[in-house]
Parts: C-alpha cells; structure tokens; sequence
C-alpha cells in the first residue's frame, strides 16, 4: 500500500491510499470515529446555578466542548492502575466560578492540568444576568467515541479515486462537458479534450450524461481512495492518524492471538481423541 499526501494541517488532513479496499479503508475510518480516545467533561456538580438553563442542559453543553488532549499524560479508567476508582492519571477536575451580568463562555473553565484547556475560548455556555452566579465543579476523563459521541474526535471521510477514459477518435469537440462539469476539471487544448486535475472530480458523471458521443468512460477505483480527516481539535490530525493505526495494530495482534489459541484448542482436542481410541 502506498500513501500519497495531498494536504496537511494541523486540524485537516488529505491523503491518497493506493493498493488497497475498501474493507480496510472503512475500518480506518471506524476506528478514528469511534476507538481514538479524547478528554471530556464527563460529571458535573454544581454548586450554584441561577441562570435560565437547568444543570442538566448546562452540563450537556460542557460535555460538547472540545477540549486540547494529552494522550501520553492520561489513560483511560479501564486502562489506569486505580481499576478505574478516579486518579490524577485518569481524570481531569475543572472548576468554573462566574458571576453576572455577562456570558459565560469556555475561555472561564479553570482546568488544574494547565496544558488541558478548550479548543474554542469563545463557545457560550450560558449567559447571567446581574446578581446571578455560576459555579460548579466537572471532572473530564478519556474515552473513545464507541461510549459517546462527544469523545469523538473529528469527521472522517473518503471517496474512491476517480478513473477516467477519454476516446479522443470519438470526441466531435463539442466542448458540452467543460461546461456541465461543476468541478471544472476538462479543458481542450489542440483540439483535445484533456483533464486538469483528475483529484476533483466526484464521479457526479454530468460530463458522461451530455456526452452524446460516448467519449468520456468514468469509473470509481476499487484499489485507490482519497481520504479526508477533520479534526475537532482536540488532537492533530496527525496523533488521530497514528493512534488510529496503533489502535489497528493492536486489535490484529489480539485476533492472531485468539486464532492460535483457538488452533491449539483444536489441536488439543484432536490429541484427546486419538489417546482415548
């Protein structure tokens, strides 16, 4: 399998997967989406609430706040030592304290790891009028999207590679497709029709429908895939990628693990057998 970068950011990632299926592909994917693990706000215990929104909607929005993540720092409750009783390595405590008029925003939480804080400083939380007060204390933990969606860790997505086949002997020129194409992708040059960047095209197949003359053949690749990472902002789209494959990793070595196992199961059973006849 090879791996071709198309864009890299911080929080946004473009790659090309070539030699490979969809199987695979779509895995990755799962696993991003729902095995990555990230901090969130998990319990809150409020102390005072006078603003309009119940506890429970307050800490629902709290839940939803991404916040900057430090894998090699934390562990998850069913991996840490305490069997997950609540440490300093499985949880985080974060306290907010406000008081009205104004709007509470995610800038006001107050995390005692000070390289733990929220993506967005200017989420709103809720908003106090004069006099009112806002306090609690939240505790955040790891976990992974499977258990729910706020520990997810971004949108990831992929298409297949396009594949596209000019019959230029069959092309009368009448330049239909460079028009309908919402991607702009064909251009004539010497009288041909040619492709300026195979990478945006859809696979919509506007180009094939106007083509009367059947000169333009599209077909999705079954072996080559464009993939797409979005991150939330809680991890690089980098650490998502590598824990991603790591988590991957480990999950084959746990099934070739149980398959041996289960052979010298078999075997053992079979030996039993031969010894009783």
């Amino acid at each position: 399998m090879q791996i071709q970068i198309l864009d890299k950011k911080e929080n946004e990632a473009s790659f090309i997967l070539k030699g490979t299926n969809s199987v695979y592909i779509n895995t990755l994917r799962r696993i991003m989406l729902s095995e990555v693990p990230t901090l969130a706000i998990d319990e809150v215990n409020f102390i005072r609430n006078d603003s309009a929104l119940y506890d429970e909607i307050i800490a629902h929005r709290l839940g939803l706040i991404p916040l900057k993540t430090d894998l090699k720092s934390y562990d998850t409750p069913e991996k840490c030592g305490c069997k997950g009783k609540g440490c300093s390595k499985c949880q985080l405590k974060i306290v907010l304290r406000a008081k009205g008029p104004l709007t509470v925003y995610s800038s006001e939480l107050q995390p005692q790891d000070s390289k733990i804080k929220p993506v967005y400083d200017k989420m709103p939380i809720t908003l106090l009028l004069k006099g009112q007060k806002l306090e609690f204390e939240a505790i955040a933990k790891l976990g992974i999207g499977k258990e729910h969606i706020k520990f997810s860790p971004g949108i990831f997505y992929y298409r297949a590679y396009p594949q596209i086949e000019i019959k230029q002997s069959k092309c009368t020129s009448c330049k239909k497709c460079v028009e309908v194409c919402p991607k702009k992708i064909y251009s004539f040059e010497d009288n041909k029709l040619k492709i300026n960047n195979l990478i945006d095209c859809d696979l919509c197949n506007a180009c094939v429908e106007v083509c009367k003359d059947e000169a333009i053949i599209i077909s999705p690749s079954k072996e080559d895939f464009i993939f797409y990472i979005e991150s939330f902002g809680q991890l690089t789209s980098q650490q998502i990628l590598a824990e991603a494959l790591n988590v991957f990793d480990n999950k084959l070595d746990e099934f070739a693990k149980k398959l041996k196992a289960s052979e010298e199961g078999k075997i053992t059973k079979i030996k039993k057998r031969i010894a009783r006849k």
